[in-house]
């Protein structure tokens, strides 16, 4: 299932590629939010996929909670004149780079478990 995170980031990515379409300013915090949340619900089924835990429901559930939830406070801000939307960039800001720092510890292990089980293989070879 590491195919699915990794599909919809290229389909999104093309899609905005491809259309044109303007944002208001009055809605660009909105858009910085759902931006977020889509990139960490991304890699954290990324970081799931290499621990070997990814649920399908889980991952897009956890999308639009995440969305609904981060909007919801751009939302409520926007009503009292407070940006609260900037608790939201924080939370997915260190969730990002949270997901990250998992994703490359994790691609390092793969690739060094890898390594050392080719090392086996010839070292079995030889005798």
């Amino acid at each position: 299932m590491f195919w699915l995170p990794v599909v919809g980031l290229v389909v999104g990515v093309a899609l905005g590629l491809v259309t044109n379409i303007t944002v208001p300013v009055a809605l660009s915090s909105y858009l910085s939010i759902a931006i977020l949340a889509a990139l960490d619900t991304v890699l954290g089924g990324i970081r799931a996929s290499l621990e070997k835990s990814f649920d399908g429901a889980v991952f897009l559930t956890g999308f639009f909670t995440n969305t609904l939830v981060a909007a919801l406070l751009a939302y409520i801000g926007n009503q009292l004149g407070v940006d609260l939307y900037l608790a939201a960039v924080v939370a997915f800001g260190v969730r990002l780079f949270n997901n990250i720092a998992s994703i490359r510890r994790g691609v390092f292990l793969l690739l060094r478990q890898r390594k050392l089980n080719r090392e086996n293989v010839a070292g079995r070879a030889q005798l």
